[in-house]
């Protein structure tokens, strides 16, 4: 009875993200509300079933963030070089997915690093992931699902990319979370990637 009642919350959780996400990409005037709106709720969603297990101390976990999402935004800019090198057909969908969805006012800004971010991974990893890894699936293959689920919002955007860059972003954290089960350092990561991504070093 127990696995059931958990397996019930875990598709509700599903069904209420896609739902929310499919809301969200649907006017891009209103994206950065109802972005906003999605994460606060699916994050109030997680953090009502969640239970921590953090196990690094505070210098460790901050240590492991930022060098983590340095990496994670170095494999990203080799990507992007790559793209470029190769005349891969991936520049116009960068450029527009940027134009549609980068933020672009401060508090766009505010709202992605003190509440967007923390709910993405409270929700993806902390909630998702933690949930499949709990069933007798194999941990590289809760990771992969859990990464595939977390993708799979993205394709309301209607950018192909989006999706295969939150995809590798999501076995990224994924294998993060199983190593080291801390969601301090996945925030802290997630930040530091989104900081080079949209204010330091934008890829357009």
């Amino acid at each position: 009875m127990n696995r059931l009642s958990i397996d019930i919350r875990l598709i509700i959780g599903l069904v209420i993200a896609h739902l929310l996400m499919y809301l969200t990409f649907q006017n891009k005037a209103t994206f950065w509300y109802m972005f906003t709106a999605a994460m606060l709720l699916l994050m109030s969603y997680a953090i009502f079933h969640l239970k921590t297990d953090d196990k690094c101390s505070v210098l460790s976990y901050s240590f492991y963030g930022v060098a983590s999402g340095i990496v994670l935004f170095a494999l990203f800019w080799l990507g992007n070089v790559l793209i470029g090198f190769f005349h891969l057909p991936f520049n116009g969908e960068i450029s527009s997915l940027y134009r549609s969805y980068s933020p672009s006012q401060i508090w766009h800004y505010i709202v992605l690093f003190l509440f967007i971010i923390p709910g993405e991974e409270l929700f993806w990893r902390g909630f998702v992931q933690k949930k499949l890894s709990a069933t007798k699936l194999n941990i590289k293959y809760s990771v992969l699902l859990a990464a595939v689920l977390y993708a799979s919002v993205q394709l309301y955007s209607g950018y192909f990319i989006h999706f295969f860059a939150a995809l590798i972003a999501g076995l990224f954290w994924g294998f993060l979370y199983a190593w080291k089960r801390n969601m301090h350092m996945l925030i802290i990561s997630h930040l530091v990637f989104d900081l080079f991504t949209f204010v330091l070093l934008p890829f357009r």
